[in-house]
């Protein structure tokens, strides 16, 4: 699923106003993470999504904005001038051989062949072995 990459900074300040409103779980909901985010707002009326929230916003601003991208914004694409800096030392037939691969990769997905976990875990490693 492609969207907007999230924010940290917007993560943050809903979390934080998690403390302050009755209702906790809105940066759960920013993060795609709705089921957490329903979770939250269940349990309102007791303490424990408001500390969390707490916990979670500290958690926030303590990554960095790389650290909190891999967290958050697998499957955005950045930008493409992002990507272009990356890629301007890889070479093209490697991309291309990756490209194959994960075209494989995604059919074996759609047959049943492998589980979705299993998939998300083999493009993950062979995209971090291309940075």
């Amino acid at each position: 699923m492609l969207s907007k990459p999230k924010s940290r900074t917007v993560a943050t300040l809903l979390a934080f106003s998690g403390i302050l409103i009755p209702i906790s779980g809105l940066h759960k909901f920013y993060l795609g993470q709705r089921g957490w985010g329903l979770l939250y707002v269940l349990l309102s009326w007791t303490p424990f999504p408001h500390i969390a929230s707490a916990i979670e916003g500290v958690w926030y601003l303590a990554q960095d904005g790389d650290e909190f991208h891999s967290n958050f914004n697998l499957g955005v694409m950045p930008g493409a001038s992002s990507v272009a800096n990356k890629s301007a030392g890889i070479d093209p037939a490697q991309v291309n051989a990756l490209a194959d691969a994960l075209r494989q990769l995604e059919q074996l997905r759609q047959d049943g062949l492998i589980s979705e976990y299993e998939f998300e875990q083999k493009r993950r490693q062979w995209l971090d072995s291309m940075a």
